[in-house]
């Protein structure tokens, strides 16, 4: 069984670009810090959400690697000075998971 973690975060639509300056800045910290998870990354077009809905995603083997993944983040001080940066221009957000059913 997987379970997959999103972080769902609403911006401000006239601090877009500087949300993703910053949002680009986490993707190259993930990929040069392997104890990092290594999300996805999406932007809503339609339905649902606000066109300015932010999505980052990553799959783990087990709710125990979610919990540890989320640890990590939150005790990782570069991520906090980013997510601080970033935290202005975020109107609305939310963590979630979902277990993976194999019915």
């Amino acid at each position: 069984m997987s379970y997959i973690l999103l972080f769902v975060q609403q911006y401000q639509p006239s601090a877009a670009r500087a949300f993703f300056q910053l949002e680009a800045e986490f993707q190259e910290m993930e990929r040069s810090s392997p104890q990092l998870p290594q999300g996805r990354r999406y932007q809503l077009l339609s339905e649902g959400e606000p066109t300015n809905t932010f999505v980052w995603e990553c799959e783990f083997a087990s709710l125990n690697d979610v919990q540890d993944a989320l640890k990590k983040i939150a005790d990782d001080p570069t991520h906090t000075a980013l997510f601080e940066k970033q935290l202005p221009y975020i109107i609305e957000m939310r963590t979630e998971i979902y277990k993976v059913l194999d019915l």
